[in-house]
């Protein structure tokens, strides 16, 4: 009676262990990322009553005679399937629909994690706020992102401002057909050199011919001024000739392309404003018999402008700094670590994850590279617990605890029958 005994009690330590994956199931049913353990059983060894034997000439052969020792742990093993993406609202927030792990350090270990929630702390890093480890990924070398290079933690530079130097301008409106040679216009128009210093720029259009196929007017830059101060002459240059057929449209090939430079006084520190001739566009101008409209309708200078807010992109996770200007400033962009077998990963707590003597290497790129899922901002993963899959398997845990104990009580009883046929 000792060996059902055994074997039972064999089950009730194997149902116990179950039971407490179960609850470590139920348990993080709404943690970030989470993933649920699968825990897998396994026959002990079995005691041979009888080997059998084979077959002969005269007698068919007979099967061996075995008996169970009880039931052991096979594994249990985290399920990394995707768990459903909630949107939170926060422009910090990220998920990955997909493989992948997020990667972070505390400056002597690197772990990875499906919880995307960071946020920008006292020195501008990226961190996870419950741990205060720093997120991975690579800064612009250049003004682009090189993912061939070693990750370290993203620095967000806050207090960062910037501004964008005038390089292209294009005019708009009507040159009144009626204005007689030597008859002329002043427009005016604002520039913006490299530091976004405003300089109000005076464009005179002068009709020099009237008669086709060709009409011209020269243009030339007549002024420059700068917070209500005159630029001396030799300071500003630009000229040429647009040309308009009989039917008072622009004519490209008669027209003549000139630059525009403006040399900002020496104090402000600023690097000259060049706009090249193939950058000063013309061509929405007409020259029709109407009053003079023509004017600048758009260039791409900007005035220094302050951070306003930071933007994750969606699917491949670039960091972008948006500016009171409307100016957009790539600084970082996030490091996602693919495993060969992420099952074999060691959990660590507060949602983390540490390389497996059998996980293989983490291989780190961008966010939809080489079979990584998309980055997706502005959302979590929740937990991937099913909760009803639990409570089944509860109950089934439950059951075979309940069975095995009652193995036991019998095996007990027959035990005092046994003890009980000497009296």
């Amino acid at each position: 009676m000792i060996h059902p005994m055994f074997t039972a009690i064999t089950a009730l330590q194997t149902y116990q262990t179950f039971l407490d994956s179960i609850a470590d199931n139920v348990a993080n049913a709404n943690t970030v990322g989470y993933k649920p353990n699968r825990v897998t059983f396994q026959t002990q060894f079995a005691s041979i009553i009888s080997p059998g034997s084979a077959p002969t000439d005269t007698l068919g052969g007979i099967d061996p005679t075995q008996i169970g020792q009880g039931v052991r742990f096979g594994s249990i093993t985290p399920v990394f399937k995707q768990g459903m993406l909630r949107n939170t609202g926060r422009t910090l927030d990220m998920a990955i629909q997909g493989e992948g792990f997020f990667v972070f350090t505390n400056g002597n270990q690197t772990f990875y994690s499906r919880d995307g929630s960071v946020e920008v702390d006292a020195q501008g890093y990226l961190v996870n706020p419950s741990s205060g480890m720093k997120l991975l990924g690579w800064e612009p070398v250049g003004g682009a992102i090189n993912t061939n290079l070693p990750a370290g933690p993203i620095q967000i530079p806050l207090d960062r401002t910037i501004a964008r130097a005038t390089s292209d301008i294009v005019f708009g409106g009507n040159l009144d057909a009626r204005a007689a040679a030597g008859d002329s216009t002043d427009i005016t128009f604002g520039a913006y050199d490299s530091l976004g210093n405003l300089y109000s720029t005076t464009v005179r259009f002068t009709r020099t011919a009237t008669t086709s196929p060709n009409n011209l007017w020269n243009w030339s830059i007549t002024g420059v001024t700068s917070n209500g101060v005159a630029l001396p002459a030799g300071s500003y240059s630009g000229s040429g000739t647009v040309a308009y057929d009989s039917n008072g449209q622009f004519v490209a090939a008669a027209s003549t392309p000139g630059a525009i430079t403006i040399t900002p006084p020496a104090a402000t520190g600023a690097a000259v404003i060049t706009i090249p001739a193939a950058n000063i566009d013309f061509s929405g101008t007409t020259q029709l018999t109407d009053l003079t409209s023509v004017g600048l309708t758009s260039q791409n200078g900007l005035a220094a402008g302050s951070v306003q807010s930071i933007s994750i992109a969606q699917n491949t996770g670039e960091i972008n700094l948006l500016y009171s200007n409307g100016l957009r400033d790539l600084v970082g962009q996030v490091a996602v670590a693919k495993f060969t077998n992420p099952s074999a990963l060691l959990r660590e707590g507060q949602n983390l994850f540490r390389e497996g003597l059998n996980s293989g290497a983490p291989n780190l790129n961008a966010a939809s590279v080489g079979g990584r899922g998309t980055l997706v901002a502005g959302y979590l993963e929740d937990s991937a617990v099913d909760i009803a899959q639990e409570f089944t398997s509860m109950i089934v845990a439950q059951r075979g605890f309940q069975a095995s104990a009652r193995v036991i009580t019998t095996s007990d009883e027959m035990m005092v029958e046994l003890v009980n046929l000497k009296r």
